[in-house]
Formats: C-alpha cells, sequence, structure tokens
C-alpha cells in the first residue's frame, strides 16, 4: 500500500489552506481532556504544514451527536488543550462550513491553525452526503488525512471530500500504511500472525483471511477453546462457542489448504473461578475438568509460540493468549510479548501488533515501545487485517487522479 500522496508530493504549500482530516475524539471529564495521545500524534502533520507556510484547519469528530447540537460534545474545549500540546495558537470556529468558517480561514495567518466545530453536528457526515463535503472542501485547497482511525468510515471528512481535491496522507497516516505494507502488504516472510481474544465470532473474517497471506497462524484466548472444541477436547466450563465448531473446522481447512500451520495451545492454565490469583493449575488438554475454565495458555504453548517466532521474520498480532487482565493468567502474554520484542530489538523480526486489547496488553508487558509498529486504531486496524478495503485509504489511492 505504498500508491497514495503524502505531504512531501504536495509542493509548496505556502498559503495554501490545508484541511487536515485528524481524530480528537479524546477522553474528556468536566470539560477537560483527560488523555491527550490523540493530540499529541497530530503535532508532527500539523507541524509539517506550519513549516511549509500552510494555514491549518483542522476537522474531526467527536462522541455521537447524531447530526444535532450538543453542547458537550463541541470541540471548542480540545483547541485549548491541543495549543498546549502545540505549543502555539489555535483558534476555533463554531462550525465546519459556511461564512463564519470561510472568513476565519480568510483572516488566517500562514502557519495558522485554526479547530472547526464537531463535524457530526450535520447528519450528512456520517452519510457521506456530497454537497456537504463539497461545501467542506470549498474551504481548502488540499486534504491531508491523518486519522487512519476513523478510515474504515466512508464519511464525508474522512473520504469523500478527499475524491473532490488533491489529497494526502498526514504524517501519522503514512507511517500505519507504511507499517501494514510491512506486515502483510509485502512483508519479509515467514510470517507469523498471532490472534486471540474472546470470541471466534467476531474475527470469522480476520480468520479467513489470515490463513491464506501467513504462513503460520497461532490462536490464543478464548477463541482457542472453540478450535480445541473442534477437535474434540473438553473445555469444562470455558468461554467456547460450540454453536461455531464447523466454522472452526473450515478455517483449520482453508488453512491447510493455504499451507498455513494453525498453532494450538498444547497446555492450559486452569481455575474454577474467573478472578484475580483464583487457584489454578497447568494441564494438558485432555486433562480439563468439567468444572473447570480455561483462562491462559500453559508454558509449552508459550515455548511453541516462541520457537515459531525464531523462524518468523514478520509478526501480526492481534488480541491476548488469555485473560490477561487478571493475574497470573498474564503470564503468556506477558512471556511471548517479552520475546517478540527481543526478537525486534536485536533486528531479527518486523512486528506490528494491533487493536484495543492488545495495545493495552503490550503495554502492560512494557513492550509496547519496543515492536516495529502498534496501531491504536481499533476498528480501522481490524478491517484492514480482514482483508477489507477502508475507504478513507481508498480515496487517497485514487487522489492521484484528481
Amino acid at each position: 500500500m505504498t500508491n497514495f500522496k503524502r505531504i512531501s508530493d504536495a509542493g509548496n504549500l505556502k498559503g495554501k489552506v490545508a484541511l487536515v482530516r485528524v481524530d480528537f475524539n479524546v477522553p474528556m471529564e468536566n470539560g477537560l481532556v483527560t488523555d491527550d495521545t490523540r493530540l499529541k500524534a497530530a503535532v508532527h502533520t500539523v507541524q509539517t504544514l506550519r513549516t511549509a507556510g500552510a494555514k491549518v484547519v483542522l476537522l474531526s469528530h467527536f462522541g455521537r451527536p447524531n447530526g444535532q447540537r450538543v453542547a458537550e460534545m463541541s470541540l471548542a474545549p480540545i483547541a485549548g488543550a491541543f495549543a498546549k500540546v502545540l505549543g502555539a495558537n489555535v483558534s476555533f470556529v463554531a462550525d465546519c462550513k459556511g461564512e463564519h468558517a470561510k472568513r476565519a480561514i480568510a483572516d488566517l495567518q500562514p502557519a495558522g491553525v485554526i479547530l472547526l466545530e464537531n463535524t457530526r453536528f450535520y447528519k450528512g457526515e456520517e452519510k457521506g452526503d456530497l454537497e456537504l463535503a463539497r461545501e467542506i472542501a470549498s474551504l481548502g485547497d488540499i486534504y491531508v488525512n491523518d486519522a487512519f482511525s476513523a478510515a474504515h468510515r466512508r464519511h464525508v471528512t474522512t473520504a469523500v471530500v478527499a475524491e473532490l481535491m488533491p489529497a494526502y496522507a498526514g504524517i501519522n497516516m503514512e507511517e500505519e500504511l507504511d507499517a501494514l505494507d510491512k506486515a502483510l502488504g509485502r512483508p519479509v516472510r515467514p510470517v507469523l500472525a498471532i490472534v486471540g481474544g474472546a470470541k471466534v465470532s467476531s474475527k470469522i473474517d480476520l480468520l479467513k483471511n489470515l490463513v491464506t497471506k501467513v504462513d503460520a497462524l497461532a490462536i490464543g484466548g478464548g477463541m482457542a477453546n472453540t478450535f480445541l472444541y473442534a477437535r474434540g477436547y473438553s473445555v469444562g466450563k470455558s468461554l467456547c462457542e460450540r454453536d461455531l465448531m464447523d466454522t472452526a473446522k473450515e478455517i483449520e481447512a482453508i488453512a491447510k489448504a493455504s499451507g498455513c500451520d494453525l498453532l494450538l495451545p498444547r497446555d492450559v492454565v486452569v481455575a474454577r473461578e474467573f478472578k484475580p490469583n483464583a487457584a489454578h493449575r497447568t494441564c494438558g488438554l485432555d486433562e480439563v475438568s468439567d468444572d473447570e475454565m480455561i483462562l491462559d495458555a500453559g508454558p509449552q504453548s508459550v515455548a511453541i509460540l516462541v520457537a515459531a517466532m525464531d523462524v518468523a521474520k514478520t509478526i501480526v498480532w492481534n488480541g491476548p493468549l488469555g485473560a490477561f487482565e487478571l493475574t497470573p493468567f498474564d503470564a503468556a502474554t506477558v512471556a511471548a510479548a517479552k520475546a517478540a520484542a527481543v526478537r525486534v530489538k536485536s533486528g531479527k523480526l518486523v512486528a506490528v501488533a494491533g487493536g484495543g486489547d492488545t495495545v493495552a496488553a503490550l503495554h502492560h508487558a512494557g513492550v509496547a515501545q519496543d515492536f516495529t509498529f502498534v496501531s491504536t486504531a481499533g476498528g480501522a486496524f481490524l478491517e484492514w487485517m480482514e482483508g477489507k478495503a477502508l475507504p478513507g485509504v481508498e480515496a487517497l489511492k485514487a487522489s492521484h487522479l484528481v
């Protein structure tokens, strides 16, 4: 996925108006931003455009106002919070289209920054309304998308505007797409995918896509129980989607036909209670009692996974291997994450990870900063792993025709 334009391709931007789609849907409490991670993530792109002399006009959604003006969902407080992070003045305009926005942009000096009001205050935003897109596009000269986290939505400001004007990937978007290209687009093989989490039902498309793309797929977490059940093992009281037994068998068949080695736990950690530090034991797959539940992969399973890492050149990771939020059932996830990090730091692996629980697990293991790339994009990352086209990305790919 390298056929998209970057800011470096935009030419002379002095005095030009850059409409920049960011993701400022940040946690708020009592009118204050409680986590400014997404604000900090936008700084590189904004500063790059300011240095080039562009007028920077920021577009973002916040919450779900359903096409209504909801005072509590205004971006006004976020303008001040971003100004502190940016170290420069950020003006706020209480609309994202119209004469008020046009006048404010006309008065803005080169390198100035404006944050427009919540784009979802208009119903047309989430509907991909062409007229709204034309109104917003008329405000600027170029469009920059720096919100990969919203790229799976065909909304006005994530995709449709990009189809109406010269469009470029922001620095964050560029880094994300380059990392994903290294992970699955044009990876160095062999490729090992690690997929965990609670339910197979939420990741059927992902699994079916991955087994045709990677050399080995390790399945962990609650979803591994469904595969073990399909193989005839008793999983006791474990989380298990018994009605998806045939789906699990189908995925195994696709993997075999595609030459993908499917790795399931060989030993497991079981307990009778789902709580921190519950009494537990490690046992073989055929030793799980009817009143026990599988809460983690065992040390033999981790050793097999680490051995697979030694063969792999690229890892794509989504989802924990056990109930990592409860000690000691975080052991397999932490051990595997640390093993991957060591191999990345030694130059033996490219490791790309993403998904909410995955990011939390890697931070819990203390190795998030050691991975090649960790995506915080959530739904967009999952849909990319499923092999689906992301409207916000497709619009950038097509923009070279403008």
